[in-house]
């Protein structure tokens, strides 16, 4: 992996948008959504989504900007940040995804299981 992309947001559908705006402002790869249930009562949405994309430096920048923007522009955006060439160990970790773990991963790409 070139280069990692997180971005943080309130909502499944803020992050899917989100992921569908990186997508096509640069050459990314979306490899995973986490999820997570925000413990504050005052959250904007009753689940916090992490996007996951990958590619080269420029592009995972330019990716992570889009999908801040859109986020921003529903009030739903938290934090992004870039990891430019991954630990081996990270790498693993950022495949690990948390949405429909046993529906979802068997039906993932073969490239893609086992990484």
């Amino acid at each position: 992996m070139k280069s990692l992309g997180m971005v943080e947001v309130y909502s499944f559908t803020t992050a899917l948008c989100a992921a569908d705006a990186a997508a096509k402002a640069a050459d990314v790869k979306v490899i995973a959504f986490d999820r997570n249930r925000p413990i504050r009562e005052d959250a904007p949405a009753p689940l916090v989504m992490i996007l996951k994309i990958e590619g080269d430096v420029a592009d995972v920048r330019a990716g992570v900007e889009a999908a801040k923007k859109y986020a921003q522009s529903k009030g739903h955006y938290i934090v992004s940040h870039i990891i430019a060439r991954p630990d081996e160990d990270t790498e693993k970790m950022a495949y690990l995804m948390d949405i429909n773990k046993d529906k979802y991963n068997k039906k993932l790409p073969k490239t893609m299981k086992g990484r």
